[in-house]
């Protein structure tokens, strides 16, 4: 087994579980895991979308908003509570099956009954240099999530960067929170078909070609630069799409749906046997409460397909 800071390990150890992904549904896995008195540990790379939020006030519970970092370390400080342990690391490969998954590291490997992938997604960020791209993110001036999000852009000037069905309907999306929503495409014309053009103009949404020329932030505002002009927006939307971290499932085997997810049944189980799915990884509303609520429905099943094969409490 790879070290774990902080943690004594045993290289012989046969973890009950090991979650690939430590964002909200691998880490509340995580605590459920635990507390059934299963072994388990999350394997972060530390790529999770939910520190791309600056400040959620979607999640119940917190009224005042809590950023994602901050939830994160929250989850991961009351897992530790029950045993959960974490390594900070990039799972590279896995193989074998029920009973007993090798997850190989660049430092060792990891051995598992079971394994559920809660890896997630990327998003595809605009073409701006990553200090920007962090430092508008966290004023609220470059945004990823409208369902998340949305309410705080009401009434204000919006960009959504994106062209063709994507940035259609997250314009459209827009549309219901303010009358300024204005639609640029990334890098050229426009791909828009007849019926999108018509939906843009039914909500009075600009349609603006590319490509975006540089990106500036001021004092209240973000400005793109475009073929035809510099125009200023409270917030701007990125609708260029994710690519789904579901390439380790796929090696083994599992089915996805065309888009790159896992499918899953209603317990999580992928169609590999002891290898499950939970979050944004597995199709679905990409929502903080959607994916905790995935990782809890994987915990219940990991604990109860493993008690038909060993008792559990030895």
């Amino acid at each position: 087994m790879p070290p774990i800071s902080g943690v004594s390990s045993d290289a012989a150890e046969l973890l009950d579980c090991l979650i690939v992904g430590g964002g909200p549904a691998g880490l509340t896995a995580a605590i459920y895991i635990a507390r059934f008195h299963l072994s388990v540990l999350v394997a972060d790379s530390g790529e999770s979308r939910a520190d791309l939020i600056p400040l959620t006030r979607n999640l119940a519970g917190f009224p005042d908003g809590i950023a994602g970092s901050e939830l994160r370390a929250r989850m991961r400080e009351q897992g530790r509570r029950y045993g959960v342990r974490h390594w900070a690391g990039k799972i590279v490969s896995l193989k074998g099956g029920p009973g007993m998954f090798v997850a190989h590291t660049v430092e060792g490997v990891f051995q598992a009954r079971t394994v559920l992938m809660a890896t997630g997604v990327f998003n595809r960020r605009p073409k701006m240099p990553d200090d920007l791209h962090d430092l508008a993110l966290s004023r609220g001036l470059l945004r990823y999530c409208p369902i998340c999000d949305g309410y705080e852009v009401t009434d204000s000037s919006v960009a959504v960067i994106g062209t063709g069905e994507h940035g259609t309907s997250e314009a459209e999306f827009l549309r219901s929170y303010t009358a300024g929503v204005t639609l640029i495409a990334p890098t050229g014309d426009h791909e828009l078909d007849a019926a999108q053009r018509s939906r843009l103009d039914n909500g009075a949404i600009q349609a603006v070609d590319g490509p975006c020329l540089g990106f500036e932030l001021l004092q209240d505002g973000i400005a793109i630069g475009t073929p035809t002009g510099r125009r200023l927006f409270a917030t701007v939307y990125a609708a260029l799409g994710s690519d789904v971290r579901s390439e380790l499932a796929i090696a083994m085997d599992a089915e996805v749906s065309r888009d790159g997810c896992l499918i899953v049944d209603k317990h999580q189980r992928t169609s590999v046997a002891g290898l499950y799915a939970a979050g944004d990884v597995v199709r679905g509303l990409d929502q903080l409460s959607y994916a905790m609520g995935q990782g809890g429905v994987a915990a219940v099943a990991i604990r109860n397909d493993l008690a038909r094969s060993t008792p559990l409490r030895r």
